[in-house]
């Protein structure tokens, strides 16, 4: 009886430290980086376990979700929206986004991705519905930071954390692109015929411009020169007032002056008259003069006396 009780001792032993041992590794969880784990106690959140070695009581705790809290991608299915002038076009995007608060995604929405997917479609509707079709074309980043911003303010209350938006693709029916390049190109036509009346115009004025400066510059050359000529005549006529004053104040000082003034532009006569290429001259000293008049004179009382023998 005592070697059956030992032995039934010894198995209950050994399955107490089975058990104890399940227990204890069941209470253990390792918690991989970059994800969370939310643990309820008895059906009711009782703490969010993050990345390393952690413990919790088996049966009475459990693994209610598992999250990771990298950046995530949410794809929004291509859908056909309406513009503000009424052109349907097909449109699709990206959203990336990640989990920060647990607790909040698991309890306060059912399925995170779907709701932030279907939000996205939503807000991009209303979004592009405001906008003309070129305006959706070319506002983008418009479009990208309404939906951002709206997705963003939402999945607060989700715990998640939208961090970028990127419209992707935007399709336009076949007619409305072939009319969209019909018009661009006669835009870019418009553009050219305008850019080149403008340089022509530019090149008008530019020359009209040269043509005015060059007179403008002509006509006042010509009024420094009317001036510069004036002053030279100014200046000569003043020099000869003054020196007629002089003149009239030595004459009048001494009559030598006047003789001296004579004799002066008599020189000046003999000296052109003794330059000049001419065969028929005589050039006489203004002394000989005087003598042939003496001579005519004694000839005259000469003339006198013989008629008076007579």
């Amino acid at each position: 009886m005592e070697g059956q009780g030992v032995m039934d001792f010894s198995l209950f032993a050994v399955g107490f430290a089975v058990a104890v041992f399940i227990v204890l590794l069941a209470s253990v969880k390792i918690v991989p980086q970059a994800q969370v784990w939310v643990i309820e106690r008895l059906g009711r959140y009782h703490r969010t376990l993050h990345g390393g070695l952690n413990f919790i009581i088996p049966f009475l705790d459990r693994v209610r979700t598992v999250f990771n809290t990298q950046e995530q991608l949410i794809d929004i299915p291509p859908q056909d929206v309406i513009t503000k002038d009424n052109v349907s076009v097909t449109i699709n995007g990206l959203v990336f986004m990640r989990v920060v608060d647990a607790k909040k995604a698991t309890y306060e929405i059912l399925d995170l991705k779907l709701a932030i997917a279907q939000l996205a479609q939503t807000t991009l509707r209303a979004e592009i519905g405001k906008l003309e079709l070129d305006e959706t074309l070319s506002s983008r980043d418009r479009l990208n930071a309404a939906l951002l911003q709206a997705l963003d303010a939402a999945s607060e209350n989700w715990g998640a954390k939208v961090t970028r938006v990127e419209i992707s693709d935007i399709e336009v029916p076949a007619e409305i692109k072939h009319a969209m390049e019909l018009q661009l190109k006669a835009e870019r036509q418009r553009r050219a015929t305008e850019t080149e009346a403008e340089g022509q115009k530019n090149a008008t004025i530019a020359e009209a411009e040269g043509l005015r400066q060059k007179a403008f510059k002509e006509a006042e050359a010509i009024e420094r020169m009317a001036d510069a000529k004036r002053y030279e005549q100014e200046q000569i006529a003043e020099g000869e007032r003054k020196a007629m004053e002089l003149l009239n104040s030595a004459m009048s000082d001494d009559r030598r002056a006047a003789e001296f003034l004579l004799a002066q532009d008599r020189i000046k006569a003999f000296e052109k008259l003794a330059a000049s290429d001419s065969a028929n001259k005589v050039v006489v000293p203004y002394e000989v003069n005087e003598v042939i008049g003496s001579f005519t004179i004694l000839q005259d009382l000469l003339n006198k006396r013989s008629g008076g023998h007579e």
